[in-house]
């Protein structure tokens, strides 16, 4: 057996070394490819990591650390009310209107605190696919036919697709639940309410610090949008007080916390990042020291964070690398995909489905993808799957949730959406092609 293993190793050597000795540096195609994948990472580092994803690992551990399992389990798990814990599932994204990597910590958070597989899948796929400025967007860019399917698309998708995934894992479901029927009733330390704001100011930092801008300059959601950071100041200062009032947090902590962030959103006005970053940090550095609840909060987090973040940008520098950035092309290229997905034969959506679930779309990018592909002759239907199939999915979204619940409901989970997005495609493009 020693031997086997040895040979393995000098196999694997010799695989390393063939494909250097071979590495096709210097070839136009491959060099531009991977300029693209860190030219993706960057621009990802740059405009997700701190905005997005850093909120989202906090309030995936304050979900670990401030809510029990048990009540988890008696609102989302296999034995709560379905038409309760699908239908919250299902609308999540219309609060939350994040990408595919952005919602994965808080899927991580409720799936490990004891949520059933069907309703944190239905989470896993709403909370990116149902943003209501990308469906107004596709329904005044791309036509309102588009833009219903879209909406409807996501919705039904992300019931039909819970359900699925419990039936298909019933025999873990039902393990889940006889666990459940033996948990105690947990022991309350704060009212409902306290907790519920808490989560509200997390949430409203997250989605107002993201707040995206629409081409209707008269629209109440540019309104908001001029007025984004104001708000988010608004949601961290109410977080600071919680902290203090409710979790027992040392007032000098949150005062020494917020006077960097004042002083540079003062002197630095156009460059809100700054303000973010120094509160981010500073948060970091006072709940980490901290022996109480809000050091576990803190740890809970840092674990989501070491789990999911290299993940995600190793995807990203993939995902760059083989398709590029919007307008840009990597190792494969765009004329394959615009010629695979004309007309609205099986091929052309289920092209449509499987592209888009790899391809990497940050939050609206999909609109003005699509734009260009319909112009180059991509059909109704294919549009239609990939934006069912491509804004809930991405390479660097699927590598983090195998880590999260393996490797083969996560096959299952993409399957579904794939094919569902393919057959949906094909009935759009059939009567409205």
């Amino acid at each position: 057996m020693e031997w086997k293993e040895e040979w393995k190793k000098l196999a694997a050597i010799v695989a390393v070394f063939i494909l250097c000795f071979y590495l096709p540096v210097g070839y136009e195609r491959f060099d531009h490819a991977l300029l693209e994948a860190f030219y993706l990472v960057k621009w990802y580092a740059r405009e997700h990591v701190l905005l997005c994803l850093i909120p989202a690992f906090f309030i995936a551990g304050a979900i670990g650390v401030f809510i029990s399992q048990a009540s988890v389990m008696k609102y989302l798990g296999p034995k709560a009310n379905k038409f309760l814990a699908y239908g919250v599932a299902a609308v999540s994204g219309t609060i939350l209107a994040v990408c595919s990597c952005t919602v994965l910590p808080l899927f991580a958070g409720i799936y490990r605190m004891g949520a059933g597989l069907g309703p944190a899948c239905a989470f896993l796929y709403s909370g990116p696919a149902i943003n209501v400025l990308a469906i107004a967007m596709t329904a005044r860019i791309l036509g309102i036919e588009l833009g219903i399917a879209r909406a409807v698309g996501a919705i039904v998708f992300s019931i039909v697709i819970g359900v699925a995934m419990h039936l298909i894992f019933h025999k873990e479901e039902e393990a889940k639940a006889a666990a459940q029927m033996e948990m105690p009733e947990p022991d309350v330390k704060r009212p409902l309410w306290q907790t519920s704001l808490y989560f509200a100011s997390m949430v409203g930092i997250l989605v107002f610090a993201n707040w995206g801008k629409s081409d209707d300059s008269d629209g109440v959601w540019n309104l908001i949008q001029a007025w984004k950071w104001p708000i988010t100041s608004l949601c961290a200062l109410a977080l600071g007080t919680m902290l203090i009032k409710w979790f027992e947090v040392k007032s000098w902590k949150v005062a020494v916390t917020a006077i960097p962030v004042i002083i540079l959103a003062l002197l630095f006005p156009d460059m809100p990042l700054l303000a973010f970053a120094a509160g981010t940090i500073g948060l970091s550095v006072f709940t980490s020291t901290d022996k109480g609840e809000s050091g576990e909060w803190f740890h809970s987090s840092w674990t989501f964070a070491k789990q999911i973040l290299p993940l995600l940008l190793f995807g990203v520098l993939i995902a760059g690398f083989l398709l590029g950035r919007v307008g840009e092309e990597g190792m494969i290229p765009s004329e394959w995909v615009s010629a695979a997905v004309g007309g609205n034969s099986f091929s052309a959506n289920f092209s449509a489905a499987f592209f888009g679930a790899f391809m990497y779309f940050a939050t609206l990018t999909e609109v003005p993808i699509l734009q260009g592909l319909i112009g180059n002759g991509m059909g109704q239907g294919p549009a239609l799957a990939l934006l069912l199939a491509g804004p809930a999915l991405s390479l660097p979204n699927m590598l983090v949730i195998r880590s999260i619940m393996g490797t083969k409901k996560t096959v299952v989970f993409v399957s579904l959406v794939i094919v569902m997005a393919t057959f949906c495609g094909m009935i759009f493009g059939t009567f409205w092609g």
